[in-house]
């Protein structure tokens, strides 16, 4: 008698622990949901405005470099949001078909090439600036902004496709199902060893691609800085802006290894603490890199600034209104 009263005891202890670690994991969950949630509302809400605020007066449409800075804030908020929906999806838990996640990393993909590629054609056009003001009006124009958006998005487009065509013959020959076993992710989309390499091959290339032209540029400006013996305050700009193009870049290159680098922790640590460190790299490696854009040249610009400011706070005043008209309403 003793002994089964001793077994219902150890029963009810042993489910007691298991409810109250599922209770934990619940609110683990919604903590680690509102740590990723609430900055990326605020950084797609600055993001947003600054990419209204980017077409809001004909100077930000008539001048390439905020043209350019528009391409670049595009492919960043594109990116923070399509990364977050992810993170969403695996936290809930749903699982995904292969086709509709390839989709989305596809997306992902092409948005986070854009960025570095971006960042190199802002890098020579403020070469081109220092180095030669006499033909920059007429080698750096709209249409050749253009063409140069166009370039990148065209360079980010084949390494999609070729993506897509390594996944369709590997689901041609080895998936027998197109429902996903994980959440979906770009870890999860690297069926194939040969993707892997392809896609490690191709970061690899990009990257060192494009710190050599900004490295260059930097070091080009600082040549026309020093020899120059009228407006280097402008060339002092300029050498600051390149620099701040280099801390961009490096943050790129660590939210584009997240993906290494998360595979390597699954290895090490166990899945609970994996998760749990996982969580904090997004936040640092995938969701801060993509707010710099707004914050660096939102308040660093002095045309950008006062628009900027104008429109966030004028939002901020609207939003309050409605809320005081909502409350008033609720009142009575």
């Amino acid at each position: 008698m003793s002994h089964v009263n001793d077994s219902q005891t150890l029963n009810i202890v042993n489910v007691n622990i298991t409810t109250e670690q599922q209770y934990q994991g619940v609110l683990e969950k919604l903590l680690f949901s509102s740590v990723t949630g609430i900055p990326c509302c605020v950084f797609l809400f600055i993001n947003g405005t600054m990419l209204f605020t980017l077409r809001s007066k004909p100077v930000f449409c008539d001048t390439c470099r905020y043209v350019l800075l528009y391409n670049l804030l595009f492919a960043d908020t594109a990116q923070m949001a399509c990364g977050q929906l992810l993170y969403t999806l695996a936290v809930c838990g749903i699982i995904l078909t292969y086709p509709m996640c390839a989709v989305f990393t596809m997306f992902a993909s092409l948005t986070n090439d854009i960025s570095p590629l971006t960042l190199v054609a802002m890098s020579l056009e403020r070469y081109v600036a220092v180095c030669h003001p006499l033909r920059h009006a007429t080698m750096i124009t709209i249409r050749s902004t253009g063409v140069a958006v166009c370039v990148v998005w065209a360079i980010s487009l084949l390494n999609v496709v070729t993506r897509v065509l390594f996944l369709v013959k590997f689901a041609s020959e080895n998936l027998h199902s197109l429902q996903m076993s994980d959440p979906c992710s770009g870890l999860a989309m690297m069926v194939d060893p040969l993707t892997n390499q392809y896609n490690n091959l191709y970061t690899y290339f990009l990257f060192i691609s494009a710190t050599v032209a900004i490295t260059s540029s930097y070091i080009g400006v600082m040549v026309a800085a020093r020899l120059a013996s009228t407006n280097k305050a402008s060339a002092r700009k300029a050498h600051s802006t390149l620099l701040l193009h280099l801390v961009q870049l490096a943050f790129t290159l660590s939210s584009t290894m997240h993906s290494s680098v998360i595979q390597s922790i699954s290895k090490i640590f166990q899945r609970l603490v994996a998760v749990r460190l996982r969580t904090v790299l997004y936040v640092f490696n995938y969701i801060l890199p993509r707010c710099l854009s707004s914050l660096i040249y939102g308040l660093r610009d002095p045309t950008i600034r006062p628009v900027l400011i104008y429109h966030l706070c004028c939002q901020m005043k609207l939003c309050h209104r409605n809320e005081s008209r909502i409350t008033a309403r609720t009142k009575y």
